[in-house]
């Protein structure tokens, strides 16, 4: 392979040199909160009157005191390939909020004077009343790329530089994942966590050999849970409503009847299943199981998985369905045999 001439291979180091750094401040700026790219907007809690909690994670804030607690509870996963955005636009800075973020990089000349200099003329830095907009402080924002920090698979693909939106203006057509209801309903679907799923057995303790098993999940604990996420500088928001629908079970072996047939419980009169009460023992559980062989020694793994059903509503009446959800967790289940007494 011929060598490469000496001005082919100071462009290469130049553009080579460009791209890491480039790659480095956005990494660099992705760390700075859980959806904040380069932004000096920090996650803070706050509880207004109402008692509500709101977290604000960049240029979106969340409220999630609807959401379902306890130690078990968790995040939904999908059976499709639908995933939250991983990054998206929204406002970010002030005029003079974006002038004290870019000058000391511009002063520190870490990406190059020709760089500075295109930056400096690009935001007219040099004009102290108009520069960066400040003609037009209170009338708009810059918006930039906001990320998730857990980095999911296109979480670079926001890659815009920072561009001005007058208030009551929509974002240019080009922007892809700029803020909308839509979109925030699918980031407060990322934020939505379910109770766990541990189902109540009776009997408890142990269950025996061909002795139906009832199996029911706490009415109470399982209500719709929400999460509303909300720009409140655009006066947007959307509430992602998350419903439990159906819980299904396995009971760990092959030797094992389950109630319904299918093993699938659906939700009704505002719980899953029924809790046993006396006096039915010989009753058919409406939810539950059988096992037909003892656990001997050991156990089976019962899982239970709660299907939840989701659906949006938004500023301006938008509202639509998303990706059902669903959330498990296994148990334990010992079975003994009978044990008859001879007489």
């Amino acid at each position: 392979m011929p060598a490469l001439s000496r001005s082919t291979r100071t462009l290469t180091v130049l553009l080579l040199a460009c791209v890491s750094v480039c790659v480095t401040q956005q990494a660099a700026y992705a760390g700075r909160g859980k959806y904040d790219a380069n932004a000096e907007v920090h996650q803070d809690a706050d509880s207004g009157p109402d008692g509500k909690l709101s977290v604000t994670a960049g240029g979106v804030v969340f409220d999630r005191s609807h959401n379902g607690g306890g130690s078990s509870a968790g995040a939904l996963t999908t059976a499709t390939s639908w995933t939250p955005p991983p990054c998206w636009y929204a406002p970010m800075y002030t005029p003079e909020q974006l002038q004290k973020h870019l000058e000391p990089i511009w002063e520190a000349e870490s990406t190059g004077y020709q760089w500075d200099a295109e930056q400096r003329e690009k935001y007219d830095a040099a004009d102290k009343e108009k520069g960066f907009h400040k003609d037009k402080s209170g009338k708009g924002y810059w918006w930039g790329a906001y990320v998730n920090e857990s980095y999911p698979p296109g979480w670079d693909s926001c890659t815009k530089d920072y561009f001005w939106v007058d208030t009551g203006d929509a974002p240019p057509a080009d922007i892809p994942n700029a803020v909308t209801p839509e979109l925030l309903a699918e980031l407060a679907y990322a934020e939505i966590r379910v109770p766990g799923t541990e189902v109540t057995l009776a009997p408890a303790a142990a269950t025996k050999v061909n002795l139906p098993t009832w199996a029911w999940l706490d009415g109470a604990r399982f209500k719709p849970v929400s999460v509303t996420a909300s720009v409140p500088v655009l006066g947007i928001e959307a509430t992602a409503i998350a419903e439990p629908h159906a819980l299904a079970i396995d009971p760990g072996t092959a030797d094992a009847e389950t109630y319904p047939a299918s093993g699938t419980c659906p939700f009704g009169n505002g719980r899953i299943g029924e809790p046993y009460a006396k006096g039915k023992a010989d009753e058919t559980p409406p939810c539950g199981v059988k096992y037909l062989r003892s656990s001997g020694d050991g156990s089976y793994p019962l899982s239970a998985t709660v299907t939840w059903k989701i659906h949006w509503t938004g500023t301006g009446g938008a509202g639509d369905t998303l990706p059902d959800g669903t959330f498990g967790a296994t148990q334990d289940v010992v079975v003994q045999e009978i044990q008859a007494i001879n007489r």
